[in-house]
């Protein structure tokens, strides 16, 4: 994206090979990221516990929690997010000889890692676990630095307005909220202005995964086959619906959050909003609390069993992000739990016994979808000559073993089927129960079908978004709904 002058008119009288230092800000300004918060998701994510010594270290200052933080982490300097057009920018002005300063409220194990990375920079002033370099503090710190000469200063928050009071010249890049009006309402000298973030719309969208909600429709199935075709239960269920993809919503900003370094080695997985940095860390927690509110409150409108039941899949959700997921098979099981537990939700919602073949059938196929999903990674990961994946217990060279537990549990839930048909309960629920059996040929081709584009990597990362988005997959499932209806 091309860098854009938005509100603010840059100031004509800036002259080329500037001798007056600049003085860079690190968090959200060189960097689309903040490291504190950075640093602290990749601590929670090892240690989840380590938030009561967090607490404690807070307790002192928080130069003292920035400072215990970065003692323990381990981030990888070299794949964080650069704000690209400003750090271009700084590499013209390092050519031309001018005086480059990284000036940060970041711990100095943070900060100089970043300055070394790039190499520009003539010296790194930052917090050092006694002072917090923010604002005043970091405006004292410059202005002893350059003597009280004059300086420019490039940053991104409010709290930097503080030092562009006492500054020659602003720059500003990807400005926070506010960070504009009060620079033009305060007429501060603006030499330039970058901004290479997308429409916040479309980028909220995608971390909040809406296309995910999809998976919801799962919370329907119960309706199906309880023949429950009333106007409460649908209303019930779009509740439900709404309820699980708010709560889902928020763990997947958790989960991103929690993810940031493997994500940014993964090769499609690093364009993620977070990991790219087109969103805040800070904004990214707000609005995990708020969609996390919002769920439950819809939840609680209905039945308690479906309240439990949404706790559940927070549980399951949030000790698969933290841990379960590095573990080699527990992960796959346990997501073909997260989808079994929707149907489960579903019957809760609009209160209708669940039945044993379905739950049966749920965990086989949703077991074979799972599987597909580590297969696809592994391909991906063999096409960049990878031997393992970064996050995950697996190698390259599992691939045939996984797929073949993968087809399998294809299969088993086909046979789960078939003997479903067969049961003499089924005969005394359906009108047509003969017309069932057209449903295990329409399963048998689309299990094998999603298993071949699989295995000729044409496969998306979750293969539910892949089957709705599939024509061959809409036609087996419209298919599939007609025979299922004809037959009550």
């Amino acid at each position: 994206m091309s860098q854009q002058k938005t509100q603010l008119s840059p100031d004509p009288a800036v002259a080329p090979g500037d001798s007056v230092p600049l003085f860079v800000d690190l968090d959200g300004t060189l960097i689309k990221t903040d490291l504190l918060i950075e640093s602290s998701f990749f601590l929670l994510k090892k240690q989840p516990w380590i938030l009561f010594a967090m607490l404690y270290w807070l307790a002192f200052g928080k130069a003292r929690l920035k400072e215990e933080i970065a003692i323990r982490s381990a981030l990888d300097f070299n794949v964080l997010p650069l704000q690209k057009e400003f750090v271009e920018f700084l590499n013209n002005e390092a050519k031309k000889g001018r005086n480059l300063y990284l000036a940060t409220a970041s711990d100095r194990r943070l900060a100089e890692p970043v300055a070394k990375r790039l190499g520009i920079f003539n010296q790194v002033l930052a917090s050092d676990g006694h002072r917090n370099l923010k604002g005043t503090h970091k405006l004292e710190a410059i202005l002893s630095c350059c003597k009280d000469s004059p300086f420019d200063y490039a940053g991104n928050e409010l709290a930097d307005l503080a030092i562009w009071a006492k500054a020659r010249r602003a720059i500003v890049v990807n400005p926070h909220i506010g960070v504009t009006a009060a620079l033009k309402k305060l007429d501060y000298r603006v030499e330039q202005v970058f901004d290479d973030r997308p429409p916040k719309v479309k980028t909220w969208m995608r971390a909040l995964r809406l296309h995910q909600w999809a998976k919801n429709v799962l919370l329907g199935v119960p309706i199906l086959t309880a023949h429950a075709f009333n106007f409460t239960a649908i209303a019930e269920i779009a509740t439900a619906f709404i309820a699980f993809g708010l709560i889902a919503s928020a763990t997947y900003l958790l989960n991103d959050l929690l993810d940031l370094v493997s994500d940014r080695h993964h090769p499609r997985k690093y364009k993620r909003p977070f990991a790219a940095g087109d969103i805040g860390l800070v904004s990214g927690i707000l609005g995990m609390i708020i969609t996390f509110g919002a769920g439950f409150g819809l939840a609680v409108q209905l039945s308690e069993n479906f309240l439990l039941t949404l706790l559940a899949y927070l549980g399951l959700t949030i000790s698969y992000s933290f841990y379960f997921k590095r573990i080699m098979l527990i992960d796959v099981l346990l997501l073909a739990s997260l989808y079994t537990i929707r149907i489960v939700a579903g019957a809760y919602a609009i209160e209708v016994p669940l039945s044993s073949w379905l739950l049966g059938f749920s965990m086989f196929i949703f077991l074979s979808l799972a599987l597909v999903k580590r297969c696809t990674e592994l391909m991906a990961m063999q096409r960049l000559s990878r031997e393992t994946m970064k996050g995950r217990d697996y190698l390259v060279s599992d691939y045939p073993m996984l797929s073949m537990m993968g087809v399998a549990a294809g299969y088993i839930s086909i046979l789960v089927l078939a003997l479903f048909i067969s049961s003499p309960e089924t005969a005394g629920k359906y009108t047509y129960p003969v017309l069932l059996w057209l449903l295990c040929p329409l399963m048998a081709y689309w299990v094998s079908r999603l298993w071949l584009k699989t295995s000729r990597g044409e496969m998306h990362d979750d293969p539910l978004i892949f089957s709705l988005k599939d024509q061959a997959s809409w036609i087996v499932f419209i298919n599939m709904m007609m025979v299922t209806l004809v037959s009550i």
